[in-house]
């Protein structure tokens, strides 16, 4: 234990991760690591989370909405239009300075911090994790590359010179606070979720005795399981044939688990399954669904090496004996995907298709490795996100409902709690921060106006998870909010309201009752209006509080003049390709 006896704070993060891929959660990938934590902690079913990536990590971090904290849209689409968003604050396109970020907080307090994994919050020097407050640092900073680190576009293949970016750095890779060669600098054997794992436990093991002395923050933000689906041969062999199926028995297998472990109720309807017109199991041709099914199976594959990583990390705290001080958080960030290329790779340049088509081999034997590029597609998603509706960059549950696992023993005197409590993302920071008995700054931090947290502590529900009266987040008074580019959601107590525009929705507003549906199945839109606008109307008050703008229309008009695909529905690689 620290000196000051103060707990450890470990955020693990996946990425893409299905809210039923892990066992604990009713999948049947092997995950018996992340499962003993979620028997000897907390499993919740009301976590939220946003409806993309980048956003979630600015909202763990700052503690507050996106939109506060420079993400009220991903950089990807920003620097598509980026007239349309300048002179907006909050839509920077990254983690900005108005909002205090929690590795620089806890690190001003005297905790030791340090990172490894995906950052996707500032492609800059000024904007990357050491200037936020991180001490040790491996980081991949863009919002996707390949898990074996092979990138040719960015590195040069065979007879041509790599791309020179960032300054003469081909690749988008730090290390403490200077920029390495993801070609030159990065271990030989790279395999996203084991070398990131590898620093981790570098950074751990490398403290001197004063660092040994002061608690640790540690972030380790993994790339896996977001495409492309890649993953060493002998762990996808593991699941050959689990898939043969199909999604659609995925789907009922998991929604059956879900129900006999307590997690959904059994009378749970759930919503159709997510196809975003690609094509259904029954009328694929043999080859489709042997190259569909091996796309699952990669996908196991490396869910089943994130669990090997968190073990190892828990293995290292259970021999230095810090594990029971460690307030332990593993999580989702978004909805699985399946069907929008939100954040495509670095391309140095290239199209997709170009480097696709140029680099990498997609054939059946070849799928998983690290010159393959696929993704699974939104029937497989839909299957991980069961019984909700929708998919990641959906404002539906199936978008921002996710999987969290708290172990942290000085708190949860019961074991193997499930609770249902709504939670969000934002509610981390204000968490650790009571727990560190520490203050958040506001008004003013480092000499910057900061804004307040909008997210609730845990403690009080932490430490008495069976009482159903406690409610971190008021149904009365704590409105909930998501917006990305007009894909909207607004939420009190167990009533939400949904808008997404066409082709995702219908564009108009619907209403749920979640205490009752939580597939957003039945829209009480029409026989409840009044209803309708009370939730409006809070929505209304969201988009205020958090100073976003209208920009969907425009941002609709602007691409279609760049001619960008607006709404994109990204199908299987196996039919875009032919």
């Amino acid at each position: 234990m620290p000196k000051d006896g103060r707990p450890n704070f470990l955020v693990i993060v996946a990425d893409d991760l299905g809210f039923s891929d892990l066992q604990p959660y009713g999948g049947e990938i092997e995950t018996p690591n992340i499962a003993k934590l979620a028997e000897e902690g907390l499993r919740m079913t009301g976590f939220h989370t946003a409806a993309s990536c980048s956003p979630t990590r600015a909202m763990l971090l700052s503690g507050t909405d996106a939109h506060i904290a420079g993400l009220g849209a991903m950089a990807e689409w920003i620097r598509k239009v980026p007239e349309l968003f300048q002179d907006h604050p909050g839509y920077e396109g990254y983690l900005n300075h108005r909002v205090a970020a929690l590795p620089e907080i806890l690190q001003d307090n005297g905790y030791w911090t340090m990172m490894s994994g995906k950052w996707h919050l500032g492609l800059k020097k000024e904007l990357s994790p050491s200037a936020r407050g991180f001490t040790k640092v491996l980081t991949t900073l863009p919002g996707a590359g390949n898990h074996f680190n092979n990138e040719p576009q960015l590195y040069g293949h065979e007879d041509e010179k790599p791309k020179a970016l960032l300054k003469g750095n081909e690749g988008f890779w730090m290390r403490d606070d200077k920029f390495i060669s993801g070609r030159d600098d990065l271990p030989k054997d790279f395999y996203s979720s084991n070398t990131f794992t590898d620093y981790f436990l570098d950074f751990m093991r490398g403290r001197n005795e004063e660092e040994k002395e002061k608690p640790f923050f540690g972030y380790l933000a993994f790339t896996a399981p977001h495409w492309p689906l890649q993953a060493p041969h002998e762990t996808v062999e593991k699941y050959k044939g689990f898939y043969n199926d199909g999604p659609e028995a995925l789907r009922e297998r998991r929604l059956r688990s879900m129900i006999e472990k307590g997690l959904v109720p059994a009378d749970v309807e759930p919503a159709p399954l997510h196809t975003a017109g690609t094509k259904p199991w029954s009328e694929m041709n043999e080859e489709e669904r042997k190259k569909s099914s091996r796309a699952m199976e990669v996908f196991a594959a490396m869910v089943d090496l994130i669990d090997v990583n968190v073990g190892r990390v828990v293995e290292y705290l259970r021999e230095t004996g810090e594990i029971d001080n460690t307030f332990i958080v593993i999580m989702s960030d978004n909805g699985a995907e399946g069907q929008l290329l939100e954040a495509v790779p670095i391309l140095a340049g290239h199209t997709l298709k170009d480097v696709i088509t140029r680099w990498y081999d997609n054939s059946l034997e070849n799928l998983g490795n690290h010159n393959s590029f696929v993704w699974y597609g939104p029937q497989w998603a839909g299957a991980a996100t069961a019984p909700s509706r929708g998919l990641k960059t959906f404002t539906t549950e199936g978008g921002i409902h996710c999987p969290c696992i708290v172990r942290y023993p000085p708190l949860l005197q019961k074991k193997g709690v499930i609770a249902p409590n709504f939670t969000t993302v934002m509610d981390v920071l204000p968490t650790f921060l009571e727990l560190a008995g520490i203050q958040h700054p506001t008004p003013t931090f480092r000499g910057r106006q900061v804004a307040p947290v909008r997210g609730r502590s845990w403690v009080p529900f932490l430490k008495n998870p069976d009482d159903e009266k406690l409610q971190i987040y008021s149904s009365e008074n704590d409105i909930v909010g998501w917006e990305q580019i007009g894909v909207a959601a607004v939420r009190l107590g167990d009533w939400k309201a949904v808008f997404m525009p066409p082709p995702r929705g219908s564009g108009k507003w619907e209403l749920y009752d979640l205490s009752k549906d939580l597939g957003e199945v039945h829209d009480l839109g029409e026989s409840q209006p009044e209803k309708l606008e009370e939730m409006i109307a809070h929505y209304e008050t969201y988009f205020q509080e958090t100073g976003m703008f209208d920009s969907h229309a425009v941002y609709q008009s602007s691409l279609k003049k760049t001619g960008f695909p607006v709404d994109a529905h990204m199908k299987s690689y196996e039919q875009s390709s032919a």
